[in-house]
């Protein structure tokens, strides 16, 4: 998990916050140059515009870290994501690879949701309760110490885009699932599968048990009290207001949206799966999406040259804080620092979590 102590170490030279912004880019750009082929640049779609342009590769968390191996001649990966996001990186990067982090500080709120203390807790209640009959998932936004965790416990990591496929999978291994740490993803994917909501439980870390009125042993999915604050801010409310102001309105929405959102729209899916139906939408279409704002406002733009109205589900939504971190500053200084021969940032796991934190991804990846 993130170490707090990162936002108290990371204080980049006053001078780069204070540069003008064509000055920042020429700096971010003369660097790429001369670094050539042994630096690659990766930014998540959640990124602002500014970062986004001068990336190599764009895309969500586990489709940049897969690709990482496949720059052969890359020495160093600036990932402009978030924390876990360069963690996955790292495990699945090759043995001479670096990975490194412009913004220590960005982290997830989500993936800081679930601490392996919390875990190691929440899992022997759990096998005193159940025994030896509840399989582990995590979301691949969660730590590597987390995913370490799952994976030595039997479990496997899951996506936004194979959720379906992988608790699928699991619950033809075990009776029952523990799904961290996004409640919305798990209850979404499973209610999607065919499990009743009243089979399903969530995990309350604060009090230590499941919350659930009735007999327990009803329970199959038992959903971490985890969530991500930029999805949680969309409504049924919101819906309903775009529909009422669109009446040809469709509506997409990321499954990290509470239950009720994603019901009342007319499809779900990952970021990669947004991406395509607002691409793939005929001149004239209109689409309201919920998700990330950063994304839907570059959509916004490329679509509109195509005759495609794209809105935001909610214009007012704060974007991701820790996300947004990573800005020109950030990136210009850790730039300047390796052609300075300087390595700042570089994310490191310990041997034993990665080991674990891999068989974990390997589970999923090996799947079909």
């Amino acid at each position: 998990m993130l170490d707090l102590k990162a936002f108290e170490k990371q204080m980049i030279p006053l001078a780069y916050e204070e540069a003008a912004e064509n000055e920042l880019k020429e700096i971010i750009r003369r660097n790429k140059q001369e670094l050539g082929e042994k630096l690659v640049l990766l930014a998540h779609h959640y990124q602002k515009d500014e970062i986004v342009k001068f990336a190599d590769e764009v895309g969500d968390s586990l489709e940049l870290a897969k690709k990482v191996s496949d720059y052969k001649k890359a020495e160093t990966i600036v990932f402009c994501g978030v924390h876990f996001m360069a963690e996955t990186a790292d495990i699945l990067s090759r043995e001479r690879q670096r990975v490194l982090l412009p913004d220590t500080a960005a982290g997830c709120s989500m993936a800081d949701m679930v601490s392996t203390e919390q875990l190691k807790v929440a899992w022997n209640k759990l096998m005193l309760q159940f025994g030896d009959d509840v399989l582990p998932v995590t979301y691949i936004n969660s730590s590597a110490e987390v995913k370490a965790f799952v994976g030595f416990h039997g479990g496997v990591t899951v996506t936004s885009g194979n959720a379906e496929k992988v608790v699928s999978w699991v619950l033809e291994q075990k009776k029952r699932i523990l799904f961290l740490p996004d409640q919305h993803l798990g209850r979404n994917t499973a209610f999607h599968l065919g499990v009743p909501l009243e089979q399903m439980a969530v995990w309350n870390s604060v009090n230590e048990e499941i919350d659930f009125e009735g007999d327990k042993s009803q329970v199959r999915v038992i959903l971490w009290d985890g969530y991500c604050s930029v999805h949680q801010q969309f409504t049924p409310l919101q819906v309903d207001r775009m529909r009422k102001l669109f009446p040809q309105l469709q509506v997409f929405v990321h499954p990290e949206c509470r239950k009720e959102v994603v019901d009342l729209a007319d499809g779900f899916g990952s970021t990669a799966k947004l991406i395509r139906l607002a691409r793939e939408a005929g001149s004239g279409a209109r689409l309201a999406i919920g998700t990330d704002n950063n994304l839907v406002g570059r959509l916004q733009k490329e679509m509109a040259a195509k005759g495609v109205h794209i809105h935001f589900l909610n214009p007012m939504a704060c974007a991701c804080v820790t996300m947004n971190r990573i800005d020109l500053p950030h990136l210009a200084w850790i730039l300047d620092e390796l052609i300075e021969g300087r390595v700042q940032n570089q994310i490191t796991i310990n041997e034993e979590t990665m080991k674990w934190a891999k068989v974990a991804l390997d589970r999923m990846l090996e799947m079909k």
